[in-house]
């Protein structure tokens, strides 16, 4: 608990207050299980190490991907979104933790989207996943519909933000 509060201390002193301000992030600490930042071996940083990749991955994403990030005026799935975008799907990974969805459900993008469920009939219950990838597609009607990885399920959603 202290390491993680230094740690905080420390990459707040170092990532400027405006990039603080403008997007929420959460450190590895906050995003990781114990297990899983055991395992990535992450306990051997030190505090200054370990701020010094927070900070890193708060300025340059943690996607992972390494392809360029969507640019940040991606309309797609607003109603005043024009309708000559492109209607390929949109690939990103969910933040934090989901147990699922059911009607009324928000999903807080890596991508900065905000999507919510508005689909009555389909629920993904008894799952447990941090950050999993999502995949939102536009169906014929107009429709958006989104899907965790490889589950064969999906639900439809309205885009929020």
């Amino acid at each position: 608990m202290r390491r993680s509060f230094l740690a905080l201390v420390i990459a707040a002193s170092i990532v400027p207050a405006s990039t603080l301000q403008a997007t929420p992030f959460s450190t590895l600490e906050e995003r990781m299980s114990a297990a899983e930042f055991r395992s990535a071996g992450l306990e051997k940083l030190s505090a200054e190490e370990l701020a010094a990749l927070n900070a890193w991955l708060s300025n340059n994403g943690t996607s992972g991907s390494g392809s360029a990030a969507p640019p940040q005026d991606d309309r797609r799935g607003l109603r005043e979104a024009p309708s000559s975008q492109s209607r390929g799907p949109i690939n990103t990974r969910l933040i934090g933790e989901s147990t699922g969805w059911s009607y009324g459900t928000v999903f807080r993008l890596e991508n900065g989207q905000v999507w919510r469920s508005v689909d009555r009939e389909s629920t993904l219950a008894g799952v447990r996943l941090t950050n999993p990838s999502v995949e939102i597609r536009q169906g014929i009607m107009g429709n958006w519909r989104l899907k965790f990885g490889d589950y064969n399920t999906s639900a439809q959603v309205e885009r929020v933000k």
